[in-house]
This record gives structure tokens, sequence and C-alpha cells, in this order.
């Protein structure tokens, strides 16, 4: 205790072993690392341990993550997605801000916030955690489907809005701050801003391209000098009184239409997270636990909103614009939390002076229930959706004009196969089923991969083969055949299988052809063929027969089946 607390770096090494010990609990719970780590800094704080005393270089170390954290979103901050998935994510994501906004105010204003702690607290409760949406759809394998990739159009148009907060807040703060006289403060901000606005679009223009193809012959100097363009334009932010928040967003900007822009990104994440540590530590340390107690009823208010009201409203605009309930209710799950920036909005507005700390507390506390609950809500989203499936037709419009579909491309003939999942397996079996003169309907989630077949002359139709309204709905009745390419969800809480899911659900709904699907170990094998399947692929050990015959021109008699390795073995091979 006596070398933590009288060495900084003894300091700092004390917390990074608590964030590793905290952190690995939060994985075995699959928390995200937020949690665990304003955990860390409570703990650590004056109100348990007491041992953070480097207040000065913790700092430091937070407000360096804040600027690389909004670099790292600057720089790949891609207005083009918005563009192609049409208003939904504009009219999505800008009716849940405000929605979040006015309701969250007057919320605020019945628990008797004052009229500014209410708007800031509001403001706050409209952000959704990119991080962790994006995560926990990776995980799923659902970030390239469509709820996936309108919630990422949301997300954007939500990373807009909180810099436009931010600006208008910083020139507020500086106009306060200003005796009374703040008007040419206010004029001196915002002419700031066009200015730095103007300097990047210049640079963007002129230098950014031939800069970083210079400084890429040497990638350890390009992650330097991105470091160095973050840091400086946040310092520049903060001088003119934008913030460094706003300043790291800019040169992020600056960067991101570089052909180098995912390689410097890559590079920065792990430093952006190690940095990132040291904010949520000084916020958990800086809060005063009796303080957090002491809003209790109004965190259990807001996060109840968050984890409702969000939900609900993106449901509600998607029904209303044409699609199906389950997309909306899916897309709405996503935004049951707020995020890392809610906490930074917060922070900003404590250092500006507009609210107390213990606006900053009840926030925190919001985020701990929302992020920690969202996250079982998005991993559990089939099970959820199927629960309140019955009362969600009022969300839906008939017809449902926006969601993607098969039109008129299965006839009333029908087709013999199925083919569910249209990756590059799945696409090559319906490919070569056709040039056999066979019949096929291809299925997936993901209208890329719709586009992609038919652009291949195979009939495609949008859909989830998890969902038992549409499985339903498919010509199963004059199909002999049923072949499931999907991948398996192998990561977060549950581990849902969706080729077990797609087989009962045919049988249910009166399938009387037979089922193949697709498996990657003997185990797996023999699962899949108690639960149904008539016959199981196995693409690896198929491949691998096939080459055998290629290379020694004799069909291969007998099968070795390769022993299951972990994931760190395969990555390492």
């Amino acid at each position: 205790m006596e070398i933590i607390l009288n060495s900084a770096f003894g300091e700092v090494a004390s917390l990074l072993v608590m964030a590793a010990v905290i952190g690995f609990v939060g994985i075995i719970l699959r928390q995200p690392l937020i949690v665990s780590f304003i955990a860390v800094g409570l703990i650590a704080g004056p109100s348990a341990l007491d041992l953070v005393r480097s207040d000065e270089q913790i700092n430091l170390l937070s407000q360096l993550g804040i600027a690389l954290l909004l670099f790292l979103v600057g720089i790949k901050l891609d207005v083009k997605l918005i563009r192609s998935l049409g208003g939904v994510a504009v009219l999505t994501g800008l009716g849940q801000v405000a929605f979040t906004s006015i309701f969250g105010y007057l919320i605020g204003l019945a628990l008797g916030l004052g009229h500014i702690t209410s708007l800031y607290v509001a403001v706050a409760l409209t952000f959704s955690s990119t991080i962790i949406i994006v995560k926990l759809l990776s995980d799923k394998r659902e970030i390239d489907s469509l709820h996936g990739q309108i919630a990422l159009g949301f997300l954007i148009v939500q990373d807009l809005v909180v810099v436009l907060a931010m600006i208008v807040l910083s020139a507020i703060g500086i106009g306060a701050a200003a005796d009374g006289h703040g008007g040419g403060s206010v004029v001196v901000v915002l002419s700031s801003g066009v200015a730095m606005v103007a300097l990047v679009i210049l640079f963007v223009r002129y230098v950014a391209n031939p800069l970083t193809e210079r400084l890429a012959r040497a990638p350890e100097l390009l992650v330097i000098f991105a470091i160095a363009q973050a840091a400086i334009f946040a310092a520049i932010g903060d001088f003119v009184g934008l913030g460094k928040e706003v300043g790291g967003l800019l040169a992020g900007v600056s960067l991101a239409s570089t052909p180098y822009r995912e390689t410097i990104a890559a590079r920065l994440s792990p430093l952006r997270d190690f940095l990132l540590l040291f904010f949520f530590i000084a916020l958990g340390s800086s809060l005063d636990l009796s303080l957090l107690g002491a809003h209790v009823t109004g965190a259990i208010v807001f996060s109840l909103f968050v984890l409702i009201g969000n939900p609900l409203i993106v449901l509600a605009i998607m029904g209303a614009m044409g699609y199906r309930k389950r997309t909306g209710f899916l897309a709405g799950l996503t935004v049951a939390q707020i995020s890392e920036f809610s906490l930074i909005f917060i922070a900003m507005g404590v250092g500006l002076g507009h609210v107390q700390q213990d606006a900053l507390g009840l926030v925190t506390m919001v985020g701990l229930v929302t992020i920690a609950a969202s996250t079982y809500m998005i991993t559990y989203s089939h099970q959820l959706y199927r629960l309140f499936e019955p009362v969600l037709g009022i969300f839906e419009r008939r017809g449902t004009p926006r969601e993607p579909n098969g039109g008129s491309v299965v006839g009333q003939d029908g087709c013999p196969v199925l083919v569910f999942g249209l990756g590059r397996f799945g696409a090559a079996i319906a490919v070569r089923l056709q040039k056999r003169g066979v019949r096929v309907l291809g299925v997936d989630f993901n209208p890329q991969a719709v586009r992609r077949a038919r652009a291949l002359g195979i009939r495609a139709k949008y859909g989830d083969a998890s969902d038992p309204e549409f499985v339903s709905e498919l010509p199963l009745a004059r199909a002999d055949w049923i072949v499931s390419t999907v991948p398996i969800h192998v990561g977060g809480l549950s581990h849902e299988d969706t080729r077990r899911t797609l087989i009962q659900l045919a049988r249910t709904a009166g399938f009387r052809g037979r089922i193949a699907v697709t498996s990657h170990t003997a185990r797996d094998t023999e699962e899949l063929t108690v639960a149904g399947a008539d016959i199981v692929l196995e693409p690896f050990q198929d491949a691998a027969d096939r080459a055998v015959e290629l290379l020694t021109g004799a069909p291969e008699t007998e099968r070795t089946e390769i022993p299951e390795i972990d994931g760190e073995e395969l990555r390492t091979a």
C-alpha cells in the first residue's frame, strides 16, 4: 500500500491490475468493458479503497483517450452509408433523438431536476453506444442484416447530432463565461469552428493523400503522425473554445478520405481502449457512492425510459415507413442503452459549469444499468421477439412496402430446392443446381447477398431462417429439399443454432421433404442428425476428399476426421 500511495507508477500499475481482474470477471458475465472499468474507478475511488491520488496524470491520459476516441469516430465517419440506406436511417435517427430529448426533458422536470440539468440529461440519453452495438451484432453475425445496416445508419446520425450538440454547448459555455457579454465570444467560437472546418477541407484536398502515402512507407511514423494529428487538433479545439472532443473528431475527418484510414484505425484502436480505461477510472473515482444512492429513483425511471421508450419509437417509425415489425423490433433493441459519449457529454457540461457533479452520477448509473441490460436484450433478441410478437402487430403496415422481398421470383409451381444462406458456399450450391436444371429459391437476411444472388441468376428472397412467420410463408409444400448453409452464432451469452431452429420451424410448418445442413465437426454432425437432418454436409471434409481425388486420380475411399481445435490454435494456424 505504501508503494502504491507514494508512487504514481505504482498507482497506475495497481489500477491496471485491478482493471485486468475486474475486466476478466466482466467477460465471464458477458458484459462490456465499460461497466468493468467504471467499477474499477468506484472501487479505487474515495468511497472504497481510496487509491487514486495522481489525479493530474490520470486526467491527462483520459483526455488524450477522449481525443483519440473521437478521432477514430471521425476517421470512420461515412455519410455515404446514410445515403445508401435512404431516408430510414435519417428519419429513425432524428426521430429517436427528438423523442428521447423531449420526453427525457419532461421526465427530468417531473423528477425535480432543473431546466438546464433536465436538458443535459435528456440529450445525453439520446446517444447509443456504437462500439457495443457493432460488437454484439458482429458476434451474432447480424451486422450485414437489414436491421444491422439500419442500426449503423442511425448510429451515424446520432454521431452527427452529438458533434453538433458539443459545438453548440461549447459556444454557449464560452458566452456564459463572459460576464453577460458573451455574444462576441459565441461568434468567435463559431467562427473558429468554421475556420477549422475550412482547414480540414484544404488539408483533405491538397495534403492528406500525398502526405499519408509518403508516411506509409514507415508504418510506425504513420501511427505517430495520426496521434499527433488528433492531439494538435484537440488542443486547437480546446484553445478556441470548441473543446478537445470536436477537435479530435475533425482530426479524424481530415484523414477519413485517405486510403490508409483502415490501417490507422486498426493500429490506434488498442491505444484508444487503453487510454479510455483512464477516462472511466477517473469517472468512477470521482463519483461518491452515497451521491449515487441519492438518485436511485431517477436512475430507475430514466433507465426504464431508455430500455423501453427508445426501442418503441424506433419500432413505430420503421413500421410507419413500411418495414416489418420484426425488422423494427430487432433494430430498436440496439438503441436500448446510452453510450460512452453520454458520459463524455455530461462531463463536458460539468466542466463548463452548466450542471453539478450529481448529474454525472445520475447519468452514470443510467449508463451502467442500460448497458448491462441491453447486452442481454440484444443477445436474446430473437427470443424476445418471439415473446412479444403477438402484441407487435400495431407497428406493422399491411404489405410492408419498404421491406426487401422476393416479389414474383417464386412461381406458382414453386422450387424443388430452398437454399438458406447465400454466402460463397450457398450461392455456389444454388448456381450448380440450376446448371443441372433444378429450380432453386435462395434465402438470406443480408440484402446485399440477395442482390448478388439475383445478379447470378438465382431466384432469391430476403428473410431470416429463424423467423417462424417468414418460414411458414415459404412454398414448403412444393419443395423437396431444404439446404441450410447459414453459419451458427457462437458468440455472446446464448448459443443460437439457426440450423436446429430451421429444422424445427420447417417441420412445424408442414414440410415433408428432406433437409440438408452444414457442419464443421464430427460432434456437430451427430447432433444435427439426431435433431432431424437427413444429410449433413461437411464442406472442409468434402473439399479435402475432392482435393485428394484430383491429386491421386482416384476417389477417396475412407474419410479421416480432423480433430476439433480451439479458437487460439486456429488463429495460430
